[in-house]
């Protein structure tokens, strides 16, 4: 029993003392980080009174505009722009050749061929106008594949899709203006001004 009591208090003596290394090593430690602090909440008061005096400076120079001076410390100081840096020597000279630009280039007109073409795309009709149109003319059923390629030869210069043609047929059936019918997978559109007997010749292009 005295050989293990021994060693038991051999033990409890060696961890009390690393115990008090480790404490006096962490408030060594703490007392570093604590001065290494100071210095640098002085280091930053001294760049943010620097910061103010810059500030200041760039205002009296008339470099940037006052609400930039204005910020918080905390934020990063606002850049001034190349455009702005070479309007400082000559303020004045700046002011007046500012807006010259602008003006020139709002009044300088178009060239005849943009004028053109802009008439040219509002006096076309709307691909809902000619798909409508197709319809009309048409005395039997057409699909929307069928439609895409008519108008297609018909406006070689307006690209015309499937899928919007189709999105078009199905606005024009909701607006009462076109029917739907259906032939197994196959979907045939038709003008509601069409004749009467139009399900007639309806009926023999289903069953083709």
């Amino acid at each position: 029993m005295s050989e293990s009591t021994t060693v038991t208090n051999d033990l409890a003596s060696h961890y009390a003392a690393q115990v008090a290394s480790d404490l006096e090593n962490n408030r060594k430690e703490q007392e570093r980080i604590s001065a290494e602090i100071v210095l640098l909440q002085q280091a930053l008061a001294a760049l943010q009174q620097n910061h103010t005096v810059l500030v200041n400076m760039q205002q009296a120079l008339g470099i940037v505009p006052a609400s930039v001076g204005s910020s918080t410390l905390t934020e990063p100081p606002a850049v001034p722009s190349p455009r702005e840096k070479a309007a400082a020597p000559g303020k004045k000279a700046s002011r007046k050749s500012a807006g010259r630009p602008a003006r020139k280039r709002a009044e300088k007109p178009a060239p005849r061929k943009e004028r053109a073409e802009a008439a040219a795309q509002t006096d076309q009709p709307t691909l809902v106008d000619l798909v409508r149109r197709h319809l009309v003319e048409q005395s039997e059923p057409r699909s929307a594949a069928e439609i895409t390629a008519a108008l297609g030869q018909a406006h070689p210069e307006r690209p015309v899709k499937a899928t919007v043609v189709r999105t078009t047929l199905e606005g024009l059936v909701a607006k009462s203006q076109a029917q739907r019918t259906t032939q197994g997978r196959s979907v045939y559109y038709t003008a509601t001004q069409a004749s009467p007997d139009a399900s007639g010749p309806q009926a023999d292009a289903q069953s083709n």
